[in-house]
């Protein structure tokens, strides 16, 4: 790890910690017993096995996100897309989970397999959009947000609805289609396994092929990437391309695995999350799997907390809000680097 990389660790920690003393400031202020309050957010997930499983469980779609937005992220594009490829490619999940007949075992795989080729598809066009005529992929791909929930919730309103329910939610899935829980007493699913081997394949992807390569010289300096040889066309197409199917993955994965049947009436806000899993993971697959599980913990914290004390659970969005503040201020701690530098050059002098 170079001093540059354990720096940018170091900015994570810090912004991260500062959210955390601002949070419990706020705390100490709104709340009439702000001890209990602090303790229940800090140490409410670790009370049982029970809440440590809520923890993983809300971890596995912030992975799945968190790896998408590094993807586009490292090329050095803000695509917004997971968002709403997550619901669609849960709502095209649910209907095979639905009207597919297949084996256990072998259903759920075809459904999130279909999701993920769907939300490969999706993301294609906000990346050819880009490429071709350098369309600003964040607006395409908010526009593509808003256009994927209509089309769901329209699939789901006349295809998929269940008229006896009482609410705008599918039939129930097929016993098949469901992922099966991996430990008892928990919701914790074999979407787990999945979510490990997408953290392999794209640090993988990222770190050890050309292609790789190529995306992150490509996120570094494009017109130098262009003199070097690289086509940053096809670069920007499979960087979308490959977030897309992780958005997708994590669509059908969430949806088999945590429901038994199709029942989001608005987008689900993971896609939004994974930007800040990837901002505080910076872009590192394995740093994503650590910034899922503490933004899932300090969730499931915020929820006991409002549970046990008069603080309510939206507390963490104002610590989430401070840690996006931070980390995206570029001269948050810039000073520091800057004497760091200093320092490392003097060596060769």
């Amino acid at each position: 790890m170079n001093k540059e990389t354990a720096f940018e660790i170091l900015r994570s920690i810090v912004a991260v910690f500062i959210a955390l003393i601002l949070g419990f400031v706020i705390i100490l202020f709104i709340s009439d017993e702000p001890i209990d309050t602090i303790y229940s957010f800090i140490f409410g997930p670790l009370q049982s096995f029970r809440h440590i499983g809520n923890v993983i469980e809300m971890a596995i779609p912030l992975i799945f996100a968190g790896l998408a937005a590094s993807v586009v992220f490292q090329a050095n594009l803000f695509n917004l897309g997971a968002e709403g490829i997550f619901y669609f490619s849960g709502v095209m999940a649910a209907i095979v989970g639905v009207f597919f007949t297949l084996p256990k075992g072998i259903h759920p795989f075809v459904a999130i397999l279909i999701a993920g080729v769907v939300g490969g598809l999706i993301n294609f066009v906000p990346g050819y959009l880009k490429a071709k005529w350098n369309a600003s992929e964040l607006v395409t791909s908010l526009m593509f947000n808003n256009i994927l929930f209509g089309i769901g919730l329209y699939i789901v309103n006349y295809f998929l609805r269940d008229p006896f329910a009482l609410a705008t939610v599918s039939y129930k899935f097929k016993p098949t289609a469901k992922l099966s829980v991996l430990i008892p007493g928990t919701r914790i699913h074999s979407g787990i396994i999945l979510v490990i081997f997408a953290v392999i394949f794209t640090y993988y992807f990222l770190y050890k092929t050309k292609w790789g390569y190529a995306l992150r010289m490509t996120g570094l300096n494009r017109n130098f990437a262009d003199y070097s040889g690289i086509d940053s066309f096809k670069v920007i197409i499979y960087s979308h391309v490959i977030a897309g199917v992780l958005a997708g993955i994590g669509g059908g994965t969430e949806i088999l695995g945590m429901y038994n049947r199709f029942q989001w009436q608005s987008l689900p806000g993971y896609g939004f999350d994974g930007t800040l899993v990837a901002m505080l993971a910076r872009n590192n697959p394995i740093g994503v799997v650590g910034a899922a599980l503490f933004l899932a913990y300090i969730r499931t914290g915020a929820d006991m907390m409002a549970r046990m004390t008069d603080v309510p659970s939206e507390m963490v969005a104002i610590i989430q809000a401070i840690i996006i503040l931070l980390i995206s201020a570029e001269r948050f701690l810039k000073p520091l680097k800057q004497k760091m530098i200093l320092k490392e050059a003097k060596k060769y002098v």
